[in-house]
């Protein structure tokens, strides 16, 4: 399926699930913070620890792809899922599955992640994709802090088998608002790929390849109105070890509410590698649409 088609259904997608969200959503008052997050005061800090008042407004209807952040130390998810079947003059098949967890507290912050993707064509298995990982961050101040890392990855159909990432570094928080966030943050990076089969990168035919890298990465997340949000990350992986060399990614996605707990999602995602392997191409992209709930 050509990515024009895809893009008329996704927009069709969302213009549906935002009549549903209109019809579902009690009208806001003035005062309600169109925040997915229970929205504190400014915080202060007190003997080294970050302290949040929370506030008595009332949670209004807004959708969201990631979990709703409150600093009481229990964990938040999100579980999305995305599905297609076609049949007749010929068969194919998509899913994708993912899901989000979250632990905050005044102090730090614990995220988990995962993504499933098998797409398939008359018979034959044409996409495989997993990630999995999680970062832990501590605050050293209200916008300075400290992160931690690890990512797993497997993509058959690019040669992938198995890519183990370690990061670490500082990030600050440029913009903490109710309805905007954005966040710089940069570090180091140690990447391991296992391919599937033998390829040629950095003058060598190789099964494995290890490599530090620098890390150098924003995102951002914005409630664009009552029952729409929106969020993106880029990421950039220049090698230490082969100067010239770098990877990049691109996460992005919009979210509109149905109910309080029921968003419907369209997500984009691109991963591009300098040096990807002979016969390969240098970047791979993935949109998705699909229907996402939050336990909190």
């Amino acid at each position: 399926m050509s990515i024009r088609p895809a893009l008329i259904a996704a927009a069709s997608f969302l213009s549906i699930g935002s009549a549903m969200a209109q019809t579902a959503a009690p009208a806001m008052t003035p005062s309600a913070s169109p925040s997915p997050v229970a929205a504190p005061t400014a915080p202060t800090v007190e003997n080294g620890s970050i302290t949040h008042t929370p506030s008595t407004q009332a949670k209004p209807l807004v959708a969201d792809t990631k979990p709703t952040l409150i600093a009481d130390g229990q964990f938040r998810g999100v579980l999305g899922l995305g599905a297609s079947v076609a049949s007749g003059n010929s068969r194919s098949s998509n899913l994708a599955l993912t899901g989000q967890a979250v632990r905050a507290t005044q102090l730090n912050k614990t995220s988990l992640y995962a993504l499933a993707l098998r797409s398939s064509a008359d018979g034959a298995t044409t996409g495989e994709q997993l990630r999995l990982g999680g970062r832990y961050d501590h605050n050293l101040s209200t916008q300075l802090f400290a992160f931690g890392g690890l990512d797993f990855e497997r993509n058959k159909f690019s040669n992938l088998k198995l890519r183990s990432q370690a990061t670490g570094g500082l990030g600050y928080h440029f913009i903490n608002t109710p309805t905007t966030t954005w966040d710089l943050f940069g570090g180091l990076a140690y990447t391991a790929d296992k391919f599937v089969s033998a390829t040629e990168i950095d003058g060598s035919v190789r099964n494995s390849y290890a490599y530090p890298s620098l890390l150098l990465a924003e995102e951002s997340s914005h409630v664009l109105s009552d029952t729409t949000t929106a969020r993106q990350r880029v990421a950039v992986y220049p090698n230490l070890r082969n100067r010239g060399e770098f990877r990049a990614t691109l996460d992005a996605g919009i979210a509109v509410a149905m109910t309080r707990a029921l968003s419907l999602n369209v997500g984009l995602g691109a991963a591009y590698n300098s040096e990807p392997g002979a016969g390969r191409k240098t970047t791979d992209t993935l949109l998705t649409t699909g229907v996402s709930v939050k336990f909190d």
